[in-house]
């Protein structure tokens, strides 16, 4: 993924209010440590194709925590936590399945947040 794209897409976000207001708790960090980055990127990926990647997602708006684990943070942080955010940040389309290239998108800049969350 072209980490340009990815360092201004979170720039943008980071001017928003509600999506700068989102930060890992100290109890996040430490599963993040604990389970290492490669672990976490494999949970993202897990919550991406099993929440958001199908065409029309069960509770579309209303499937991804705001709490319980460092990527469902990320997700608000990153308004990649349902369709309709998905497109209104990332224009990605509603009402189809989510390619495999937008899902690594996706994946990817839910990483770069971590990233610089535990920096």
């Amino acid at each position: 993924m072209n980490k340009e794209i990815i360092f201004n897409k979170l720039a943008k976000l980071n001017k928003s209010t509600f999506r700068s207001s989102f930060h890992l708790k100290e109890k996040d960090k430490k599963y993040l440590k604990d389970k290492g980055f490669e672990e976490i990127k494999n949970h993202a990926f897990y919550f991406v194709s099993h929440r958001l990647a199908q065409e029309n997602p069960l509770n579309d708006g209303h499937q991804t925590p705001m709490k319980g684990h460092p990527v469902f943070i990320a997700q608000h942080a990153t308004a990649t936590c349902c369709r309709n955010c998905l497109f209104k940040w990332h224009h990605i389309s509603k009402n189809k399945e989510l390619t495999v290239s937008e899902q690594n998108y996706i994946v990817s800049i839910i990483m770069a947040w971590l990233i610089k969350e535990m920096k």
